[in-house]
């Protein structure tokens, strides 16, 4: 399904392109639907759109809108499919074994994809040693709780 929207600034900082709930009938696959989004036909990711507001809407994070060149108020062409394809997030090897020797594995297997994320994607973007420790510390304490 293709369409034109303008990227959408809600709240301060967070933005995201709204979706017309003709698109979000037509793809048949729910109200809260995982896509492959495309922006301009030129960069793409993977989402879910998600509702604001009563407003179908596909989240666009900085980084989205850095490496598709675009920012808030810019009117785009958006292609939205089906993600058909499983969520798997990348654990590094040392959040895997603590989470392992911490016994909180089958915790962090439960949750959703984006929570997962939200544990790992810290741990792999930190640069020095200490950082990466105290971050991995700290997802094995979120799951203890």
């Amino acid at each position: 399904m293709q369409f034109t929207t303008t990227v959408l600034l809600a709240r301060k900082t967070a933005t995201g392109l709204p979706v017309p709930s003709a698109v979000i009938d037509a793809l048949g696959a729910g109200k809260r639907p995982p896509v492959v989004v495309t922006i301009n036909g030129g960069y793409t990711y993977r989402s879910t759109v998600g509702v604001m507001n009563e407003q179908f809407l596909v989240p666009l994070s900085a980084s989205h809108r850095e490496a598709a060149g675009i920012a808030a108020g810019d009117t785009v062409e958006v292609r939205l499919e089906i993600d058909a394809l499983p969520r798997v997030v990348d654990v590094p090897e040392d959040l895997a074994a603590a989470l392992q020797e911490a016994g909180v594995r089958a915790a962090f297997d439960t949750l959703s994809n984006s929570r997962q994320r939200a544990l790992a994607d810290p741990v792999s973007q930190a640069k020095a040693p200490e950082t990466r420790a105290r971050r991995i510390a700290q997802a094995v304490e979120a799951l203890r709780s």
